[in-house]
């Protein structure tokens, strides 16, 4: 689950982590209000949506009295943020940031998450911050600092001076860096954040060490142990599909291609999109409907993939371990009786009683494309979606 900005903010202060004075403001006199509560001379309005590079698209303004706060935040609330993340359709901003203006003296990054390939989490840190990361990454690597946690002992004092040290840290900015990057592995340990980042790290004159911008997610399936941080979940900044199908329990995440997916665990549903772009097509959608694949869930399924008017056609991969692929042939025969589909569906059932499956879709009067190998489904799915 994502987070606004002001409301990552508002966690990590709770930790000891040091954030800029500021507040969140839904109309252009809260944002006036808001800047006098700050005080000072200069103020950054800043959209919240969930996508960066919001200063690119004009999300990100700097007001030097109070009428330019309140100008800029008129200009901002209920216009479409266009940004590299958000694609082409941009977000509506319902809501700003109103922050202290800071000095600043060097930009700086650090990110945490969790390195899957090493089964630990990794601390990052760059002198290239406010820079998109994937940039720094993909051509200058060396430049990313990291710091690997063993769960045993977690996040130890010396790996956050040794990254400070890494960061050209000296002095009052040492101390604080230090100081900060403890606080921020505690926020993202006990909040059971899968990612905090923070882009700019910002470092004052006088050695100040403050996060400038913050992003938090967050680990669904921990979500019931932290009730204050769900009820920060703002479905506006989410797909509203992937809402529904939250609601069936389906794992989906919809995509930008033509190509219907309805496979059953997480690593089957990566290999079938994989091969799909492979076989020229582009997928649709991300959707694991989980071992038990019952009529319910292959039902709603199917709803939600049709729901997407860019599917062409829909493929079922199914894998028959823990659940027997006849069962699951049925389950797809009753869903498409009950969900008109207007598209081709290609269906490979493979497992156990995988032949009885394709019997039992042969014989339904329906018109499925069974077939039995993914690579033979895919050159198939792929050619419907040319016809």
């Amino acid at each position: 689950m994502k987070i606004h900005e002001y409301q990552a903010k508002k966690i990590l202060k709770q930790f000891g982590v040091a954030v800029p004075n500021g507040g969140v403001a839904f109309s252009d006199d809260e944002a006036v209000k808001t800047a006098e509560g700050i005080g000072g001379s200069t103020w950054v309005v800043k959209a919240q949506i969930h996508a960066g590079g919001r200063g690119k698209g004009g999300g990100v303004k700097i007001a030097k009295n109070f009428d330019e706060v309140r100008q800029i935040a008129s200009q901002m609330l209920g216009m479409k943020l266009v940004t590299h993340q958000t694609g082409p359709d941009g977000k509506i901003v319902k809501r700003v940031l109103i922050e202290q203006g800071i000095s600043i003296a060097r930009e700086l990054y650090i990110g945490i998450t969790l390195d899957r390939s090493r089964s630990q989490n990794v601390v990052m840190a760059s002198t290239e911050g406010g820079v998109e990361i994937e940039k720094v990454a993909a051509a200058t690597p060396e430049k990313i600092l990291k710091e690997y946690v063993n769960p045993m002992i977690g996040f130890r004092e010396f790996q956050a001076r040794k990254l400070a040290f890494g960061l050209c840290m000296s002095g009052d900015a040492f101390k604080n860096g230090v100081k900060f990057l403890m606080a921020l592995y505690k926020t993202y340990e006990e909040t059971d954040a899968s990612l905090a980042e923070i882009n700019p790290l910002v470092v004052t004159a006088d050695g100040q060490v403050l996060a400038l911008d913050a992003k938090m997610n967050f680990d669904d399936n921990a979500l019931f142990r932290h009730p204050d941080i769900l009820a920060m979940r703002d479905l506006d900044e989410e797909e509203p599909l992937e809402i529904e199908a939250s609601k069936y329990n389906l794992s989906y995440i919809k995509l930008d291609g033509n190509v219907g997916c309805m496979v059953n665990g997480a690593g089957l549903a990566m290999a079938t999109m994989d091969i799909i772009k492979l076989a020229g097509g582009e997928p649709a959608n991300f959707l694991d409907v989980g071992g038990g694949a019952s009529v319910e869930t292959v039902s709603n399924g199917f709803k939600i993939i049709l729901s997407d008017s860019k599917v062409k056609a829909i493929l079922i991969n199914i894998f028959g371990g823990i659940v027997r692929c006849d069962r699951v042939a049925n389950g797809v025969v009753e869903a498409v009786k009950k969900v008109r589909v207007t598209v081709p569906v290609v269906v490979r059932l493979e497992g156990t009683n995988a032949k009885e499956a394709r019997e039992i879709l042969a014989n339904s009067g329906l018109n499925f494309s069974v077939v039995t190998s993914l690579q033979d489904a895919t050159e198939k799915v792929t050619q419907a979606i040319k016809n």
